[in-house]
């Protein structure tokens, strides 16, 4: 009698150690509510319209009216979709992340929180955990849009998977940049420009300078008969670059452009490539980001404050 019953009571144990309460709260708000099935409608839709527009610039006309899709090209058009896909995620993440603690403090709940028995790493973990739920369930809806590209062939399962693989990560690294800068700044609004800023600059401000660190090194060695050793080092702003980083890994040639290594013009092979250079530093940060969001969740209390600012000066 007592053998039937016992995984009937380790069942709920399991799942409070799971699921804790935090988390149902914030999986409750953030899928029942209109908000959320007009951010998939848009989402979807955008999407949609990409590709079918993608799929009618890359009609070829045989005269006589008639138009098809040249199955040639199915490889650019995936990548195309990949990366404007990977730009909506980049758009949406800090404005799920952004506000997760800070709104918490402006409508004066997060206190509230705080004396419960959650402990800040379930707390900041439920809040970035039901932030990513709901951006993943928009990327796998888009699973039937990358399905019709896939029809037309040159597309692997393999890739795909690897595709949405680095979109988890991305949403990942920089949702957890999110949840930082909400747990930093007081104010929802200063958190979200920030965020903002830092997935700005990790699309467009690395470009730039790569460019522009390219140009330099281009006019300080062409005026040298022989120019030295060089590894391309501009090539390392390049991979931090989401979009790069995803090109680079159906694109191998990519990382051999950007890096540009020889010795006197010989060709030696590239440092690292590009995307495992994403996936090794936004793998770190985010780690770091993870751990000071929960380490300053919970302010200090007057006694240790003093005392390591007693300790800072003595230092």
């Amino acid at each position: 009698m007592n053998g039937p019953s016992a995984p009937k009571r380790l069942l709920p144990d399991f799942r409070t150690k799971i699921i804790n309460p935090v988390l149902d709260k914030e999986f409750t708000l953030r899928m029942r509510t209109p908000r959320s099935m007009w951010a998939l409608l848009f989402y979807l839709a955008a999407i949609g319209v990409l590709t079918f527009g993608l799929l009618s610039i890359f009609r070829f006309d045989y005269g006589l009216g008639v138009s098809v899709f040249e199955p040639s090209r199915s490889r650019t058009l995936f990548l195309f979709i990949s990366v404007a896909q990977l730009g909506l995620i980049a758009f949406m993440t800090p404005g799920l992340t952004a506000g997760v603690i800070s709104g918490e403090r402006e409508r004066q709940t997060l206190n509230l929180l705080l004396v419960t028995q959650q402990s800040s790493t379930g707390i900041i973990l439920s809040k970035l955990i039901a932030s990513l739920a709901f951006m993943t369930l928009l990327v796998i809806s888009t699973l039937p849009v990358f399905s019709i590209v896939f029809l037309y062939g040159g597309i692997s399962p393999g890739q795909v998977a690897t595709v949405f693989a680095f979109y988890l990560f991305t949403m990942l690294a920089f949702g957890s940049f999110g949840v930082l800068f909400s747990t930093l700044v007081k104010r929802t609004m200063l958190s979200v420009i920030a965020s903002y800023g830092l997935t700005v600059f990790a699309y467009g401000g690395t470009a730039f300078l790569y460019l522009v660190l390219v140009l330099l090194v281009e006019n300080l060695s062409s005026g040298q008969a022989n120019p030295p050793a060089y590894y391309g080092w501009p090539g390392f702003l390049l991979g931090l670059n989401p979009a790069a980083a995803l090109v680079s890994i159906f694109e191998p040639d990519l990382s051999d452009r950007v890096f540009r290594v020889g010795v006197n013009g010989y060709q030696i092979g590239v440092p690292i490539r590009l995307w495992q250079e994403y996936f090794i530093v936004y793998g770190v940060l985010a780690v770091i980001a993870v751990v000071l969001s929960i380490r300053h969740v919970r302010p200090l209390p007057r006694k240790k404050r003093s005392k390591a600012a007693a300790k800072h000066k003595s230092g």
